[in-house]
């Protein structure tokens, strides 16, 4: 008899998807604070400090770095979005406590609610990279300014424009999600409203 994998409580499987969703953020503002460093420090001083990047202990405090990271870039990236976020959800609902009642109400339907938690999960990676293609655009390019090689203006002109281009995406992929969020939730918490149903004309009278 084989043992079945039990799943994972609501709670825990929520836990986990929040630490890998702040992660992925700071994972990419940790390699833009990389990029200013080198920007700061210099080609020597990089090449000395190099052997040491490679320790695991470096890679330890690496990735305790960009767990706290990402949480600063996510409140970050809310607290610059939420009057834009705030313009799209009066669209859909006139005042805050209409769209509180409706997140409540959405709890009383699991499967729809799991599908919200993960649309606003991938809402906000893209915000958090929407923050983080521009510093990484911007250390990239300083980073490349310390150093001499062939076509640079080239390079950091190809650099710059694709570092906007993507933070032009994520930042139409945010605005996406957000509004079909909103979308969703106020057709999925707002009762259908049936149309009366006619009542048949009696013998020997006229409609009206």
């Amino acid at each position: 008899m084989t043992n079945q994998a039990q799943p994972q409580p609501p709670a825990l499987a929520a836990a986990t998807a929040m630490f890998v969703e702040v992660l992925v953020v700071g994972i990419g503002t940790l390699t833009a604070a990389v990029l200013l460093l080198i920007a700061l420090i210099g080609p020597a001083t990089t090449a000395k400090l190099a052997p040491i990047a490679g320790s695991s202990a470096t890679a330890a405090v690496g990735l305790a770095a960009a767990y706290a990271l990402g949480i600063l870039i996510d409140r970050a990236a809310d607290t610059a979005l939420t009057p834009h976020r705030r313009r799209l959800r009066t669209h859909f609902f006139s005042t805050t406590a209409a769209y509180a009642q409706a997140r409540l109400n959405l709890a009383d339907f699991p499967v729809l609610a799991a599908r919200a938690d993960y649309t606003r999960s991938r809402m906000r990676i893209c915000r958090g990279w929407l923050i983080n293609t521009m510093t990484l655009t911007l250390t990239a390019d300083l980073a490349m300014l310390r150093y001499s090689f062939e076509h640079r203006p080239l390079i950091l002109g190809t650099t710059t424009a694709f570092g906007a281009a993507t933070a032009a995406g994520f930042y139409c992929a945010w605005r996406s999600l957000t509004t079909t969020g909103y979308r969703k939730l106020a057709e999925q918490t707002t009762p259908a409203t049936t149309p009366p149903t006619p009542v048949p004309s009696q013998p020997g009278t006229t409609s009206p």
